[in-house]
């Protein structure tokens, strides 16, 4: 799969994802040994962003001349324990022409499952569909329901697949009642979209989430609790996270 991906080829890198979620690689460890507290995977710098480099075979390995330790690991546990640190997944780098890179929201995808979250890079603009109807509907429910501060909206078109408008949930507490009101508040209100128009839900808290920074970061509230003084005792508003990296290396084996 490595060799089939090429700028524009989401199908290969898709595939790619798929065969790194169900696969394993040999991470190369800068200290320590694997399974030691003090084993830390190497990195790198490509653009601004972090990756950890990888091989993804024995061969691999002893082709890059890596002559230090090295841990084996499946490609959804080392996407679970990178992606929360905004650390991409750096593929055999000492290959002819560099290797390939798997940014973070990538390894999130394989984490979360890449059939559960769309397929990047994703294109995020205000919603250009006019259905007032359905907002009004959903301004409405949400007064009702004391979950929710805010929300807001996004057009969302992935890589592959379908495009969608995204409304994004600001809650006032992530308790399993809220969150259920929340799925019942949407129930009521889905009815008044048109048919054949997909519709998906945000957390805004999700500070992981693509579509939920670029929410944050252009889109105003189309509800807010909180501008009618709504808001209810004791509410307080969780402060945004924003981009950026560790200044240490991912630490290995202990996650």
């Amino acid at each position: 799969m490595l060799r089939q991906v090429a700028p524009g080829r989401y199908d290969a890198y898709e595939e790619l994802l798929r065969s790194l979620a169900e696969g394993r690689v040999w991470m190369l460890l800068w200290h320590g040994q694997a399974g030691s507290p003090d084993a830390q995977y190497g990195n790198m710098e490509v653009e601004g962003l972090g990756y950890a480099p990888c091989v993804t075979s024995a061969q691999e390995l002893a082709a890059s001349g890596w002559n230090r330790a090295h841990e084996v690991i499946s490609g959804r546990d080392v996407a679970e324990a990178l992606y929360p640190g905004r650390w991409g997944l750096w593929l055999n780098p000492h290959a002819p022409g560099g290797g390939v890179g798997i940014p973070w929201l990538d390894l999130r995808r394989i984490a979360g499952g890449l059939d559960r979250l769309p397929a990047g890079p994703l294109r995020v603009s205000e919603p250009g569909v006019d259905i007032p109807q359905f907002y009004a509907l959903l301004g409405q429910n949400a007064h009702r329901t004391p979950a929710v501060r805010s929300l807001r909206r996004a057009w969302v078109q992935p890589a592959l697949g379908t495009a969608y408008l995204a409304i994004g949930l600001d809650l006032y507490d992530g308790s399993q009642a809220s969150v259920e009101s929340v799925r019942l508040m949407m129930q009521q209100s889905v009815g008044a979209v048109p048919e054949g128009l997909p519709v998906s839900t945000v957390a805004m808290s999700d500070e992981h989430d693509p579509v939920a920074m670029w929410m944050r970061a252009n889109a105003r509230p189309f509800y807010d609790r909180d501008a009618y003084g709504g808001a209810p005792a004791g509410g307080s508003q969780a402060a945004p996270t924003g981009y950026g990296y560790p200044p240490q290396p991912p630490q290995a084996g202990v996650y």
